[in-house]
């Protein structure tokens, strides 16, 4: 079409002397050249295959499923991880569907709030045709019972991870799940209404050797989890995220508990000169977020010294002293988040004691901290290791304590500075300090003019700089950075527009400029609590993709 005649036949006939060549020359043979097109998968094993699929998105999973039977063979045993819509609708279709993919071991299902989940039958159904299922999570299942989950767990013996969230089952099915399912090792619990006021205690059953994650989040009664949690032996994270309650009684047990009997007497034996309140406790990781706790508490869980990332977030009752009592004792600290929600009980008493016992620490977020220079620069000074900073809202963060994390901080490579009473003279300190710093953001700190972030680019051209005005990026891919295939949230959230080299917007944009600078305001007021997440380590991850 658009072409004339004449060109279309000059084209046939050019073609037709290529191959008039070729086949002269002997390259192209008259038996070797059909209309038929070959498979060159055809001889590429079915194992090779389903190595492929599994770089595929999901989508373009399901497209080359529909390519041929071989395919959609191929994709059904080889796909483990399967994420359903639970609502009632699918149950007629499970047998089927369970059927192509018999090979399912993680398995997730969501229902919306405005739908009818799926119930207790169709739940023993997938239990009955997935038998190796090992991790399976349930959101808005609100019509699985206890006697559904309590008929689950039998038959699910090899389930290793359990996350359920706004669901209606309670304490008889979590209890059977403890009971029958000996291998597992993470439970996460979220918004779960069948746990009221009065329900019996939860656990340990079976898994108190296998347990090593905890996670109870927005729970009503979440004391009826103590049982579970003082009895895991080998617990190594517990993450509590606004439970009501109170839960230093909680966290005295954890502290005062042993391993084991033989392991105790052991310690007896080998220290009989050492601290009668210290122990093996192997855990590692908490997390105590917008809890009723006090200094009692964090003096309890001080005794657990194999903690390494330590997380106070919103707990008006913590004060120095809790956190001298966690910094004497736990000497292996390498992340610690303190969020003091402006109570000013928690400041540069605390924060010394870390510095001055905590020489291994890699991470260090303060918000509404009013840390000062005394606190900083002792942190600067004994933390070598000290790779990530935040600091956020903040009245007593200026320049001079900018200035001593840029001289001292030498191993820093990401730092975040947001609303605090910082200028440009503090932007300068950090072109000529902190050697290894790659990734800086700087948000809501008025004193701080908007071509700090241009100028600071041109001084240290591999950085990325991200402030409030514009957001320059040095070249640098998420992959830069120590998290490893976590990272890849790390890079900076689009704010105002990304400005590099040449192509930066001058004023001449007008309106176009304007309500960007308007958009990127709105887009970043959650942006420390993104960028705290992003920030983590890979050792301490739990996935609970399905």
């Amino acid at each position: 079409m658009g072409q004339f005649p004449s060109a279309a036949l000059d084209r046939e006939n050019s073609h037709s002397d290529r191959f008039r060549v070729l086949s002269s020359s002997g390259f192209i043979s008259g038996n070797e050249f059909s209309d038929e097109i070959s498979d060159y998968t055809a001889e590429i094993p079915d194992e090779c295959l389903a190595y492929v699929f599994q770089f595929l998105r999901p989508g373009d999973r399901n497209r080359c499923s529909l390519v041929c039977k071989r395919w959609l063979r191929v994709d059904g045993w080889s796909r483990h991880r399967l994420s359903l819509n639970a609502q009632s609708e699918i149950v007629t279709s499970l047998p089927s569907l369970f059927t192509r993919f018999d090979s399912v071991t993680k398995l997730a299902l969501r229902c919306s709030r405005k739908s009818i989940s799926l119930n207790d039958d169709a739940l023993v159904m997938i239990s009955i045709r997935c038998q190796n299922l090992t991790r399976l999570k349930l959101r808005g299942c609100r019509e699985i019972s206890d006697k559904g989950m309590s008929a689950f767990a039998q038959n699910s013996k090899n389930l290793r991870k359990l996350s359920c969230g706004s669901c209606m089952f309670g304490t008889k099915a979590l209890n059977a799940v403890l009971d029958y399912c000996k291998n597992l090792e993470e439970l996460s619990v979220k918004r779960l209404r069948g746990i009221h006021d009065g329900a019996e205690w939860i656990g340990p059953g079976a898994v108190a050797s296998s347990l090593k994650m905890i996670c109870l989040k927005e729970l009503v009664n979440g004391q009826s989890f103590e049982p579970l949690v003082v009895g895991s032996k080998n617990l190594k994270t517990l993450k509590i995220i606004h439970c009501l309650g109170d839960w230093d009684r909680v966290l005295q047990l954890i502290g005062n508990r042993k391993r084991s009997g033989e392991e105790n007497l052991n310690f007896n034996n080998n220290n009989s000169n050492s601290n009668s309140n210290s122990n093996n406790n192997p855990l590692m990781e908490i997390h105590l977020e917008r809890l009723q706790v006090s200094d009692i508490g964090l003096s309890a869980i001080s005794k657990c010294t194999q903690i390494e990332n330590l997380l106070i977030v919103k707990t008006p009752e913590c004060s120095n002293y809790g956190l001298v009592c966690v910094a004497e004792h736990c000497k292996l600290l390498r992340k610690l988040h303190v969020d003091g929600w402006r109570t000013n009980r928690i400041g540069d008493e605390g924060l010394v004691a870390v510095a001055k016992h905590c020489p291994n620490l890699e991470e260090l977020v303060l918000i509404g901290v009013n840390a000062t220079h005394l606190s900083l620069a002792a942190i600067a000074s004994n933390c070598s290791k000290l790779e990530r900073l935040a600091l956020c809202g903040s009245g007593t963060i200026g320049n001079t304590e900018i200035e001593c994390i840029a001289e001292k901080c030498m191993a820093l490579k990401k730092l975040c500075i947001k609303g605090c009473p910082i200028s440009d003279i503090a932007i300068e300190a950090l072109v000529s300090g902190c050697p290894s710093l790659m990734k800086i953001k700087v948000r809501k700190c008025k004193g701080v003019s908007s071509g700090a972030g241009e100028w600071l680019r041109e001084q240290r051209g591999s950085m990325v700089v991200s402030m409030d005005d514009c957001e320059i990026d040095g070249g640098f891919e998420s992959s830069v950075g120590d998290s490893g295939v976590h990272e890849i949230g790390v890079e900076f959230p689009q704010a105002f527009g990304r400005v590099t080299g040449a192509d930066a917007p001058t004023s001449s944009n007008g309106r176009l400029a304007t309500f960007r600078s308007k958009l990127g305001f709105f887009a970043g007021r959650n942006l420390v609590a993104c960028t705290f997440r992003r920030w983590s380590n890979s050792d301490d991850s739990f996935n609970s993709n399905l």
